[in-house]
């Protein structure tokens, strides 16, 4: 017998819901349940898990309902987003916001989960931003679950309003670059916005592969899919697609206040340079008329008189002023 079975406490658990449809409460189970009990129940059942625990992927070898595709599925360190239907179950690996202990952040996360008619598995490594709101939502009112689809529905709905909250931060991220860069300020955004416009262009990816895989998903063929999956894949695609055109949008303010920046950047180096000039035309004439009288040669004009610096300093100024004169005469003044 596996070893396993035997142990006191489900490895890697997190949380397990029994959900019975017309019942109001869920049955939160205890982590010490019985393997035949917790699989074995009448209603439909949500298991979470951490794989940070080695022994998962033992554990989830002969779950019900799950054949070898699927419990790789779940138990999987791979980043990248991917959704299948095969015999009626639907498995794989969803993008989500990780949560620390303090707050909520921008890093994204990895859901890995299989749903079939009776059985729905998540498994993560870090805290995941819409797998405690769900879990919060269940506990409210779980009359309006039926079947494991309807949490797996929930899960891609929170993570969409979790899109939504996350393009309104950085919305408001980019209204304060913004007021730096076309305010009369010398802070310099440039090393703020790199860092934004990283994430947008991480989340726009991930959430048009999310969304391909979704309408792959529900382009399959109605005997390998779940019951019901048909009808959420097109709402969740509907609901997907509208926060797509918002993070698309996010995405292009980003690009033009990058190109705002350069603009007031390149503006203000020409400003400097500009300015060099000006000094670099006034001072030529001077230093050509110090140079002219520091020469040790003989003969110098001046040399034997008593007021040969005065008349110096006066054709400096009367250089200065013909530059001068001549920059204003050429329009560059």
């Amino acid at each position: 017998m596996n070893t396993l079975t035997l142990a006191n406490t489900i490895p890697g658990f997190i949380w397990a819901y029994r959900l019975r449809p017309g019942e109001t409460k869920p049955e939160r189970l205890p982590d010490d349940i019985d393997r035949s009990t917790l699989f074995g129940a009448d209603g439909f059942l949500w298991l979470h898990l951490n794989l940070v625990d080695a022994r998962v992927p033992a554990f989830l070898e002969d779950a019900p309902g799950l054949n070898e595709a699927a419990r790789i599925a779940l138990t999987t360190h791979e980043t990248h987003a991917t959704i299948t239907v095969d015999e009626q179950m639907l498995f794989g690996t969803l993008v989500d916001f990780q949560r620390d202990f303090a707050h909520n952040t921008h890093d994204i996360g990895w859901l890995h989960f299989a749903l079939t008619d009776r059985l729905l598995i998540t498994t993560r490594l870090q805290p995941l931003r819409s797998l405690d709101r769900t879990r919060v939502l269940i506990e409210k009112n779980a009359a309006r679950f039926s079947n494991p689809v309807d949490i797996f529905e929930l899960i891609v709905v929170e993570f969409q309003r979790t899109l939504i909250s996350v393009v309104i931060e950085i919305s408001e991220e980019l209204n304060g670059i913004e007021d730096f860069v076309h305010g009369n300020t010398s802070r310099d955004e440039r090393t703020k916005l790199p860092p934004i416009r990283r994430t947008i262009v991480r989340l726009h990816r991930h959430l048009r592969t999310v969304l391909s895989l979704m309408r792959h998903a529900a382009a399959s063929d109605d005997e390998e899919m779940p019951l019901g999956f048909e009808d959420v894949a097109a709402r969740l695609t509907g609901r997907l697609e509208a926060v797509e055109h918002d993070v698309y949008a996010l995405q292009e303010r980003a690009r033009l206040l990058h190109e705002e920046i350069d603009s007031k950047l390149a503006s203000e180096i020409n400003r400097h340079l500009y300015i060099l000039s000006i000094m670099t035309a006034f001072l030529l004439p001077p230093t050509l008329v110090t140079g002219f009288f520091g020469m040790n040669t003989s003969g110098l004009p001046l040399a034997g008189g008593g007021s040969g610096t005065g008349y110096a300093v006066g054709f400096i100024i009367a250089s200065m002023l013909l530059a001068w004169w001549l920059l204003k005469r050429v329009n560059i003044l």
